[in-house]
């Protein structure tokens, strides 16, 4: 157990005294991961049979809003280690996650709640067919997503 909290630690650590170069790297490999997941979304959702403005498949509805949702974390995740270095504990619910956003920017705040509401709610846990509601998810998370745009 202490290797991992060694290592832990020093991953805090390096996140701290990241030079500009180190933090642009940070942000390319976190970007293109939550982009990654969102490609994976999108294709998994052209599975789903869109007919008129709704979804006939709930399971790839439902698989394509988890994943858009986790790139959601990745990237919100990653903008609070920047932001918040040394400090950044992983918070371990969504409440965590929105007091330490609530904190930082209202502006992410209101697209984090709206990204879980409609990707993670809506679209994961109650399988809605609603495509108007699944695309608002989907915008919300390329903007998440774009904030820690390198």
């Amino acid at each position: 157990m202490i290797i991992g909290f060694t290592t832990r630690y020093l991953k805090l650590a390096f996140i701290k005294a990241m030079t500009a170069t180190e933090q642009q790297i940070f942000k390319t490999v976190q970007y293109n991961e939550a982009m990654r997941y969102m490609d994976n979304a999108k294709e998994t959702l052209k599975n789903a049979n869109k007919e008129d403005n709704y979804y006939n498949d709930i399971k790839y509805v439902r698989t394509a809003c988890g994943t858009a949702y986790n790139a959601v974390l990745i990237a919100v995740e990653a903008w609070l280690k920047l932001r918040l270095g040394n400090s950044f504990k992983k918070p371990k619910s969504i409440e965590a996650f929105r007091e330490l956003v609530a904190k930082q920017d209202k502006k992410l705040l209101h697209l984090l709640n709206n990204a879980y509401e409609s990707l993670h709610l809506s679209g994961y846990y109650l399988g809605t067919h609603n495509v108007k509601l699944v695309k608002t998810g989907f915008e919300d998370a390329y903007d998440i997503i774009d904030l820690i745009k390198p």
